[in-house]
C-alpha cells in the first residue's frame, strides 16, 4: 500500500487478517481507551491511503522518482534512528549490520524504486490496489521456494487476486495500449516480490535482534534503502534542482516524511501494543479502496467499472489468503502487546 501499504509496517506484515477483527478489539481498558484505538486506526488508514496520492503529486511536480523516494526514507529513518539512539533503544553499531542492509534492499529499495517509477504513469489508486498483492507474493514464496505447506483457502485467495489483477489491468489492453502504464503496473507487482522477500527475511531479523526496538530496526533499514535509492538516482536521473523546491514538491516531501514514514508507522506500532498484530494490519484491506477514491475525487484519475471490480476482487483475494492466519490467531490466547518501543 504497507504501506502497506503504500507504507508497509516492518515487524508484523506476515500477519494479516479479515476486517471482521474490527469488531473484536482486545483492548480492555477504559471506554476512552477503545475510542482512542478506533481514532488511531482510522487516522492510520487515512495516512496510508493518502501516501500514494502524495507520491503522485511530488512526481508530477518534476521531482525525480528515485531521488524523491531516497530522500523521504533516508530523512525519516535518520530522525527515527536518532530518537532511538538518544533514548538508548538502539546503538550506532546497528546501522553497520548486514541484516539491516538486506532488509533495506527488500523492504524499501526494491519495493519503492519500482513503485515511485511506476507512479509516473500509473494512477495512484491503481498503484495502491496493486500494492495490496503483497500477501499473495508472501504465500507464493513460502509455498514454492521455502516449501511451506499452505492452506487450500490461501490458494483460492491467490487465484481470486490474480483474476482481480487481470480485471484491474484489462482497460489498458486496447488498440492504443499505453506501454508505460502496463510496464508500471507490472513493476509494482515485481516490487511486491521484493516486499514479500523482505518481510519474510525481517521476521528472522526481528527474532535475532529481539532486544532492539522494532522502530529502530525499521528506521535503520529505511536509511539503507534511502541511500541505495539516492545512489540509483545519481546514476540514472537528470536532476533539476528547481523542481525540488517547488511548493508541490516540498509539500509532498514533508507529508511523506512526517505523516507517511513517521506518524503512520508510529500509529501502527502503538496499535499493535494496545491490541494485537492482527487488528492494525487490516489497513491493507481499507487503504487501497480509499486511495482509489481519493485519486478519483482529488486528482481526477479515471476509473472504469471493470477496474473497480478488479480492485474489489484483489481485496477479496487478500482477505481470503489472510483467513487461515486469522483463525489460528483467534484460537490461541490473545496477548497484549509488550512493544519495546
Amino acid at each position: 500500500m504497507l504501506p502497506k501499504h503504500e507504507n508497509r509496517p516492518f515487524a508484523y506484515n506476515l500477519v494479516c487478517s479479515s476486517s471482521s477483527v474490527l469488531f473484536t478489539i482486545p483492548y480492555n481498558e477504559a471506554k476512552g481507551g477503545i475510542v482512542l484505538v478506533i481514532i488511531g486506526y482510522l487516522f492510520m488508514c487515512l495516512i496510508f491511503s493518502t501516501t500514494f496520492l502524495a507520491i503522485k503529486i511530488g512526481i508530477d511536480a518534476g521531482v525525480p522518482p528515485f531521488l524523491s523516494a531516497g530522500l523521504r526514507f533516508f530523512i525519516a529513518g535518520l530522525i527515527l534512528f536518532a530518537m532511538m539512539v538518544i533514548k538508548r533503544r538502539a546503538t550506532l553499531g546497528l546501522f553497520f549490520r548486514k541484516e539491516m542492509l538486506l532488509s533495506g534492499i527488500g523492504l524499501t529499495f526494491g519495493t519503492f524504486a519500482t513503485l515511485y517509477w511506476a507512479e509516473q504513469f500509473v494512477p495512484s489508486g491503481t498503484a495502491a490496489v496493486l500494492s495490496a498483492t503483497g500477501p499473495m507474493m508472501i504465500l507464493l514464496i513460502q509455498t514454492f521456494i521455502l516449501k511451506m505447506k499452505a492452506d487450500s483457502s490461501s490458494f483460492i485467495g491467490c487465484l481470486v487476486g490474480i483474476v482481480g489483477v487481470f480485471l484491474l489491468l484489462l482497460p489498458s489492453f486496447t488498440f492504443h495500449m499505453d506501454t508505460f502504464v502496463l510496464m508500471g503496473c507490472l513493476l509494482i507487482i515485481v516490487g511486491e516480490v521484493f516486499y514479500a522477500s523482505g518481510t519474510i527475511y525481517s521476521k528472522r531479523v526481528i527474532n535475532q535482534f529481539d532486544k532492539v526496538s522494532p522502530i529502530a530496526l525499521n528506521a535503520t533499514q529505511m536509511m539503507h534503502g534511502g541511500i541505495l535509492l539516492m545512489l540509483l538516482s545519481f546514476v540514472t536521473e537528470d536532476i533539476h534542482w528547481g523542481a525540488m523546491v517547488s511548493p508541490a514538491a516540498i509539500g509532498s516531501y514533508l507529508y511523506l516524511i512526517v505523516f507517511g514514514s513517521m506518524l503512520g508507522h508510529s500509529l501502527y506500532y502503538w496499535l499493535v501494543s494496545k491490541t494485537n498484530p492482527v487488528f492494525p494490519s487490516t489497513w491493507l484491506f481499507v487503504s487501497p479502496i480509499l486511495a482509489m477514491l481519493l485519486g478519483v475525487v482529488f486528482y481526477h484519475e479515471a476509473l472504469s467499472w471493470v477496474s473497480g471490480i478488479g480492485a474489489l476482487t484483489i481485496i477479496l483475494g487478500t482477505i481470503i489468503i489472510s483467513l487461515p492466519n486469522l483463525k489460528s490467531y483467534l484460537k490461541g490466547p490473545i496477548k497484549q502487546g509488550n512493544h519495546p518501543a
